[in-house]
């Protein structure tokens, strides 16, 4: 007797998928390729939970349906292995965090595995693994070695910028460089020392050593990105966090802003994503101008888009941050000034945009001149100005901006009206026209669009500005003042950043005695012994961001034991770029856009073939938890069902869900889970303790985590898949309820059963299908394959249920119907289909076999189930052929059952049958 025996059937396909490597993908076929990639997980302590696979599942459906299209699918996994928490756990315990990242990749395995995922897992890729970080590090020594020729749209080696140098200098180069770097002249640089073109290169490469602002967080000893900091404190151990000027090694990501910006047309991607990059990016096109200060030679720099407001503009303001505060800051005004750039630095560049509402600066004590009609205005901080963005300056507008008016206001600052051709005219005392200037001589009488060229060649002329570009986006800071990140290939001499050989990467971790900085306050790697380049020049003591090795890491798995190359020339002209990636919005502003960054330099250096990295991206719902709550009575320790606890003073509880099910709490489990409960006692309704329930984020601090490990045990992978696929459309954020899965499991059951007969032998016939069973496969493969190609996952799970339900009522076991079934549930149920193909006798792994074309005839509609009336009242419904002879339709109704008992006997006056439509009896 054959029993669907999940545990037995899933352990054996995953052996064999092993052994016979199944999903292993090789370049150069003649098939063409498909790249399915999911964003690698970070192995943390906790393993996987329910919501996890998710985007995985998708994927593999993906993969797998496209293998039986005729795709040569690369579909590989790996870790994205370094990072905090594992360095955090090694600071708490003294343990090396390669040995709990080892360990944490074990568990992840072992659990993607289980869920019969078709990975080629041959390709697995770490990128703490010295064989791949190599290549990050190699990676990094182009950068350095390159610079953005804004001319020819691309990063090109610097010893062609050096061979410019000396020939011209800079006058005439178009490159992405420093704000502050001077212009010279080739006799000029000729004379330069080595350590002074050393410095000035570094302007140019699009990797450097300056002086940036960033998120520094003292408890944690390191620099931390933005979205590491949530409210002004870290996301990991809520640490607080300040904006402190550090030396940082930095990416020239700025130097592609346009490009960066430009293809986002060019991909398909979810708009909100791409809609968030373009504001990140943040392009603005104005013009960039000075401020001179009074009695100095300071001057500030201010980049606007509506330089038309000039005559409006009553104060300055600078970031706290700003490097020149401390510089013109008076004497009677530094207490204030120092006391509020204290206080600025600890809030977040988030709350900092988003808080309207609070009011705060401090007036420097200096003034600076309007460089068009020559005013004093005065200079104040205040923490609504970001350092990152523009100059870190902004010219107030009272009159044309809100928060400049709550300043002004605020500060009793002047609030001049200007007219400009977007106000309303009729409110303007002094216009002299609809729509035109009258602040000032220079631009009286003219419009907006007249206003600004004429406004920007006075700046010109006078040497006091320019036209510009800006963008919001800065370079990326790419320091982490931490031990478990990819070493930087650099020693430094004199000050100055040199790399390594090529030949000697990858430069190791070295050992240290603790995951600590030092006590003076050094990286980590201060800590180790002797670490210096040929034991001379100390090496770079911060690390890699984690960033760094997920910038780059699909093209490893293309290649991924090359020790020759980061990838193989031909192979990547083979697989190209991805076709399809499925990972979270959440990285829209980071590793996304990294990425894209990345790929856009290696694709300059001729090292890639593609200008773009992901082609189609889809971002996977989060599947929310569901949480079960307890009712607590005040200052007791007992617990009062759902139903009752409104006649209680209580305190809700969160408990664990793995002790309740259908929201009916184990009362014996409950004891066991904590030992503050083990005395505890409960007031029920009809016998039982119904818990609360609540949908929340799925969180360890919530109890609601279910581990996919006890799912697979009691039901199986393939339920778990198809559940997490029936619980909703794919994008969208979707609760979780285990109770669900029992009917995916029944469904899979009655599947298993159509192959049986009622002793459980195999009964499948080679009789040929009835034309209902036909339809009913037909209308099957052709929904499933229209749902795949859209990535409308759900609603697949409800056609095979449909699907099994009716061949069930038509008690099929024909082969012909039952193959091709097999084959198209394959992707999304692998185990049990792979098990039914071999008792259908097939050898070959049915991942193998072709996807079945669905055959239009046979979903034509050649029945019509008609309405019997008899005198006008609906008394049967008798289906017929669509071409049915009259004559014979009209026999059938007056032998009918149902029609006979009706006439009770009399014969019809007429029959009238209305062609598809009705049949009427009139008696």
């Amino acid at each position: 007797m054959s029993e669907y025996n999940f545990n037995q059937i899933e352990k054996k396909w995953q052996r064999y998928w092993e052994e016979n490597q199944t999903f292993r993908a090789e370049a150069g076929s003649e098939k063409p390729k498909y790249y399915s990639l999911d964003m690698f997980p970070y192995p943390s302590g906790a393993g996987l939970h329910v919501g996890h696979p998710l985007g995985y599942i998708a994927s593999d459906i993906v993969s797998r349906y496209k293998r039986s299209k005729g795709f040569n699918v690369l579909h590989p996994m790996g870790f994205d292995a370094f990072g905090l928490p594992a360095e955090q756990y090694a600071i708490q315990t003294g343990q090396h965090p390669a040995i709990t990242t080892e360990q944490n990749i074990t568990r992840y395995l072992e659990q993607l595995k289980n869920l019969g995922f078709s990975f080629d897992w041959e390709r697995e890729v770490r990128t703490s693994d010295p064989g791949y970080y190599k290549w990050t590090q190699w990676i990094f020594m182009q950068l350095f070695q390159s610079y953005y020729n804004y001319s020819a749209e691309a990063a090109e080696p610097i010893d062609q910028l050096v061979r410019v140098f000396e020939q011209t200098g800079n006058q005439t180069v178009n490159a992405a460089c420093d704000e502050d770097t001077p212009a010279f002249t080739s006799d000029e640089w000729n004379a330069m020392t080595e350590q002074q073109k050393a410095e000035m290169l570094l302007k140019y490469r699009l990797t450097y050593v300056a002086e940036a602002v960033v998120n520094w967080c003292p408890a944690l000893g390191t620099v931390l990105a933005n979205d590491e900091v949530k409210d002004g404190v870290s996301e990991r151990g809520g640490y607080p966090v300040e904006r402190k000027r550090m030396r940082q090694w930095m990416m020239r990501i700025t130097a592609y802003a346009e490009r960066l910006l430009q293809g986002l047309d060019t991909i398909d991607w979810p708009e909100p994503v791409k809609e968030m990059q373009r504001n990140w990016i943040g392009k603005s096109i104005g013009a960039e101008m000075e401020f001179a200060l009074e009695n100095s030679d300071q001057k500030i720099k201010v980049f606007t888009t509506r330089v038309d407001t000039i005559y409006g503009a009553t104060f300055l303001v600078l970031a706290p941050e700003h490097e020149l505060v401390e510089q013109i800051t008076t004497t009677e005004h530094a207490f204030e000034v120092e006391t509020y750039v204290a206080v600025a630095k600890n809030r977040s560049e988030r709350e900092r945009m988003t808080d309207v509402k609070t009011i705060s600066g401090a007036f420097t004590g200096a003034y600076a001149i309007n460089p068009f009609n020559g005013e004093k205005i005065p200079v104040y901080i205040a923490d609504y100005v970001l350092a990152g963005y523009g100059t870190g300056a902004v010219m107030a507008v009272p009159s044309g901006d809100q928060r400049d008016w709550n300043f002004a206001t605020h500060f009793n600052l002047p609030i001049i009206q200007i007219l400009d051709a977007q106000q309303d005219i009729a409110h303007q005392a002094d216009a002299t026209k609809e729509g035109r200037y009258v602040n000032s001589a220079l631009i009286n009488g003219l419009t907006y669009q007249e206003a600004l060229p004429v406004l920007i060649k006075f700046l010109e002329d006078n040497g006091v500005g320019k036209a510009k570009i800006n963008y919001r986006m800065r370079d990326a800071v790419f320091s982490r003042q931490r031990y478990w990140g990819e070493p930087v290939p650099v020693y430094f001499k004199d000050g100055i950043p040199h790399l390594i050989q090529e030949s000697e990467l990858p430069l190791e971790l070295p050992k240290i005695d603790a995951y600590l900085p030092t006590e003076t306050g050094e990286p980590p790697l201060g800590r180790a012994v002797d670490w210096k380049y040929h034991n001379e020049h100390p090496y770079e003591l911060s690390t890699m961001p984690g960033w760094a090795g997920s910038s780059w890491y699909w093209y490893r798995y293309m290649d991924p034991k090359n020790d020759q190359a980061f990838v193989d020339h031909d192979v990547v002209n083979y697989w190209r770029s991805v076709d399809l990636y499925i990972g979270g919005s959440e990285h829209a502003t980071g590793h996304l856009l990294y990425s894209r960054f990345w790929n856009k330099f290696l694709f300059d250096m001729a090292l890639v073939p593609e200008d773009e990295p992901f082609k189609k991206l889809i971002n996977q719902g989060m599947i929310q938890g569901r949480s079960n709550f307890v009712y607590r009575l005040k200052d007791s320790n007992t617990f009062v069902s759902f139903g009752l606890k409104d006649q209680y003073e209580t305190t809700a509880l969160h408990v664990d869900v793995n002790i309740v099910e259908h929201d009916l709490l184990d009362l014996k489990a409950f004891k066991n889970w904590r030992a503050e409960y083990a005395d505890a006692e409960f007031i029920l309704e009809d016998g039982k303790y119904i818990c609360g329930v609540e949908i929340e984020k799925m969180s360890k601090s919530k109890y609601n985590v279910v581990n996919p490990d006890d799912l697979v045990e009691r039901l199986g992978a393939d339920t778990l898949r198809m559940y997490e696929m029936f619980l909703g459309p794919l994008e969208q954020f979707k609760p979780w309820n285990t109770n669900g899965m029992d009917g995916v499991n029944k469904f899979l059951r009655k599947f298993w059963k159509l192959f049986f007969d009622k002793d459980g032998q195999l009964a499948v016939s080679d009789d040929a299908p009835s034309p209902a069973e036909l339809k009913s496969l037909h209308k099957t493969i052709r929904k499933v394959e229209e749902d795949i190609e859209r990535f409308a996952f759900n609603t697949s799970v409800s056609t095979f249920m449909i699907c099994v339900n009716e061949l069930g009522q038509l008690k099929c076991n024909k082969r012909a119907i039952l193959e091709p079934l097999t084959i198209i549930l394959a992707p999304y149920a692998p185990h049990i289909a792979e098990e039914l193909w071999e008792k259908l006798g097939h050898t070959e792994s049915v991942s193998f076999a072709s996807f079945p074309a669905w055959n239009p005839d046979y979903l034509v509609e050649n029945t019509f189930e008609y309405p019997v009336s008899i005198n006008g009242k609906m008394r049967a419904k008798i289906s017929f052929a669509t071409d049915a002879p009259r004559e014979d339709m009209e026999k059938a109704v007056l032998a009918d059952e149902q029609v006979l008992k009706f006439l009770e006997g009399k014969a019809p006056k007429k029959i009238i049958i209305v062609q598809n439509k009705i049949i009427n009896v009139v008696v």
